[in-house]
């Protein structure tokens, strides 16, 4: 959860916003963490939730009830492929070193042009600065083309982070979020 109870009530925002504006929720189907928490506030708010989660992890993360699909994959990276298969873009909240795989693997895919979706960093109270930093470090130094820094899209709340799914989808189709 973090050690800061902001982060929970952003959490719980975004899938209330969520819901409210007739989105899905893709995610890595724990019910521990900020996972938990905007899975299931997607959830109670209507939306519809879809957790994939590889079985090694199901008994570690307690796989959260009432989604409206579970998928239980062999591994990590059958975990990842499906995540990304069934998401029209990715929302990256605080999170820990998963988090932080999950979005430079993104990131990565979108640079070698194996993705077009939008990449939204919430960096509520500036706790993704220092991972701003050190892409703007890496492209100065050289070894990333400055293209790659504005692969993300960076919000400061959930409000943001729906305004810039809103402007990439047409209202005939709901967007599916990734949650990482």
């Amino acid at each position: 959860m973090g050690n800061r109870p902001d982060f929970e009530k952003l959490a719980h925002e975004l899938g209330v916003l969520i819901a409210k504006n007739d989105m899905g929720l893709v995610y890595g189907a724990g019910s521990i963490g900020l996972m938990g928490v905007v899975a299931r506030a997607a959830r109670d708010a209507g939306a519809p939730v879809i957790g994939i989660i590889p079985e090694h992890l199901d008994a570690v993360e307690i796989t959260q009830d009432g989604l409206t699909e579970l998928h239980i994959t062999q591994n990590m990276h059958e975990r990842k492929k499906m995540m990304f298969d069934r998401s029209d873009a990715f929302v990256v909240l605080p999170g820990g070193l998963g988090t932080l795989d999950e979005t430079l693997e993104i990131m990565t895919w979108a640079q070698l042009s194996l993705h077009k979706k939008p990449i939204i960093l919430l960096n509520h109270n500036d706790y993704w600065s220092p991972l701003i930093e050190l892409i703007d470090h890496v492209v100065e130094g050289g070894f990333a083309a400055k293209e790659n820094a504005e692969l993300l899209q960076v919000v400061e709340t959930a409000e943001g982070a729906i305004e810039l799914l809103n402007a990439s989808y047409t209202p005939q189709e709901p967007a599916k979020t990734e949650l990482i």
